[in-house]
């Protein structure tokens, strides 16, 4: 009858009956006492085994004593909060199909369509509080690890819910940089340039190039009203560069007046509505990750692709430098995931990660054990041993014993300060030597750690909470020329983050280039998860 044995489907309930009991007894102030049914109704057991299959919908209604919640006195009002929910699905970028309306249109009659209507409720409320695929799956590179609610307790307080219709849409992250790509998705933001306009010619124009595609250039800008006075058609001058600035303020990208091959794309119209709504719907994907993290409280925020670090504090932006990421290659590219930044590190020595060591400065050390002079050899006990007490080419990159380390410097690689928030990928902020890389337009050229731009001023303004002198203590630590650590209390929370379209201060959306390529991989996540 149940498609199992109904031995085997009582015992199942009865486990889930022991589940719900076990729940009930772990709230707080709740005391039960009553031992586990051992008898159930065959509507009970018919429940029972539609549910098995779902560990969540097996808890929730194991801890429900096995009610139904559609099928029930309430079911036609929790159905049609879950139906007006659903169908606003295409403002979060979600396909409506994808929680099959056609089976929330009918009434749930019998365990089969309750728990099918209990499967689309589920599958809304992990969408929203956590996003529609598992972020670690889309690619190596992305740890980042969701912070969801129990989805069973979500789905217990909305069948008791007063107004179930406005606790689904409450569950919808309240971000005001999730509503305002949310507005950007419906509204749009494209200036259509008109058929009959040549394409310009993908190219990197600044002040003072010339060739014929200025002035293919020039053409499109004009036909959308970017006009720019001429003294020679085919120079790029700074008239021009104005105008193109104007015209990337108005679209959304960094306004530099450096006509790249985003700029021109965007111009041509290869990134218009259809590859800005793209950008859009992964960008409100990549916030319902975040939706488990508290962004109103003080933070640091680091979009990689827009290669800067900033603090937000209730909301607003109080300090903003530029950065340097990971260089490309699933080796150097900088990871995404939220931690808790818990030092100040001054005088930093730099600790050479060992796949570095045993890959760029082996061999070197094989060749010449006096290579490399700046670094010290350092065994597992932190003692520094002099280089001629080694025969460096007994080792390989499977068994040299040794770290290398470099002191505290100018010169050290993570120059004079460091921000630590311990993680598995060792991955941290700090200072650098190479300061002229912050010049640079494509800033993805560390070897997966983040270099900062002013890392002097972030550590005033990340000391600043715990001192009323933050550059005097700063400064005390750097004058002593040793290591030293100085723990922020509190902690702050530290996200590293990719998105490639966000809103500014202003909330007007920001685009920037997909240096990973990691839109793509999420793109194609989406279209698996059943996104058509």
């Amino acid at each position: 009858m149940f498609g199992v044995s109904k031995v085997a489907a009582l015992a199942w309930a009865a486990t889930v009956s022991v589940a719900g009991l076990a729940a009930a007894q772990s709230q707080p102030g709740v005391t039960v006492a009553a031992a586990p049914r051992l008898e159930f109704s065959a509507t009970e057991m018919a429940l029972a085994e539609a549910a098995a299959q779902n560990p969540d919908l097996a808890s929730f209604y194991g801890s429900n004593d096995l009610k139904p919640i559609f099928t029930g006195e309430r079911g036609e009002v929790l159905r049609q909060a879950l139906l007006t929910a659903t169908s606003g699905a295409p403002e979060h970028g979600i396909p409506v199909a994808r929680y099959t309306p056609e089976h929330l249109r009918v009434n749930a009659r019998d365990a089969q369509s309750e728990v099918q209507q209990a499967a689309i409720l589920l599958r809304y409320m992990r969408d929203m509080t956590g996003g529609v695929v598992r972020p670690t799956s889309v690619a190596p590179t992305i740890k980042r690890e969701v912070n969801r609610p129990r989805i069973d307790r979500l789905i217990r307080d909305f069948a008791t819910s007063p107004d179930p219709q406005r606790f689904l849409l409450d569950l919808q992250p309240k971000h005001p940089a999730y509503l305002a790509l949310q507005a950007a998705l419906s509204g749009g933001q494209t200036i259509a340039v008109p058929a009959d306009i040549p394409r310009a010619p993908e190219a990197l124009w600044r002040v003072g190039m010339q060739g014929d595609g200025v002035s293919l250039l020039r053409a499109r800008l004009d036909s959308i009203g970017f006009n720019a006075p001429v003294t020679d058609p085919l120079r790029y001058d700074e008239a021009l560069s104005q105008a193109v600035a104007r015209y990337q303020e108005a679209v959304g990208l960094p306004s530099d007046g450096i006509a790249g091959p985003n700029t021109i794309r965007h111009l041509n119209g290869d990134l218009g509505n259809d590859g800005r709504a793209r950008a859009l719907i992964i960008s409100l994907e990549r916030m319902r990750w975040l939706a488990g993290e508290d962004l109103n409280t003080r933070h640091v925020w680091v979009n990689i692709p827009e290669f800067s670090a900033k603090i937000v504090d209730n909301g607003q932006e109080v300090f903003r430098t530029r950065t340097v990421v990971g260089n490309l290659g699933p080796d150097y590219e900088t990871p995404e995931f939220s931690d808790l930044m818990e030092y100040v590190v001054v005088n930093p020595r730099w600790n050479v990660p060992r796949s570095m060591a045993v890959r760029d400065y082996l061999p070197r050390l094989q060749s010449n054990r006096n290579a490399v002079s700046h670094l010290d050899v350092v065994d597992r006990n932190g003692n520094v041993i002099p280089r001629g007490q080694i025969d460096f080419s007994r080792f390989n990159a499977a068994n040299f014993p040794y770290r290398l380390r470099q002191k505290p410097g100018t010169d050290n690689a993570l120059g004079l300060v460091k921000f630590i928030f311990p993680n598995a990928w060792n991955i941290y902020l700090h200072d650098t030597p190479s300061k002229h890389l912050f010049g640079q337009r494509n800033r993805a050229l560390s070897n997966g750690c983040i270099r900062i731009g002013d890392p002097f001023d972030l550590a005033y303004a990340l000391l600043s909470q715990q001192t009323e002198n933050p550059q005097a203590m700063f400064q005390r630590a750097l004058d002593s020329e040793k290591e030293t650590w100085l723990a922020l209390k509190p902690n702050v929370p530290v996200h590293l983050v990719y998105f490639t379209a966000f809103p500014d201060e202003n909330g007007q959306i920001r685009t920037y280039n997909d240096v990973y390529g990691r839109d793509d991989l999420v793109w194609a996540a989406l279209q698996k998860a059943g996104w058509n």
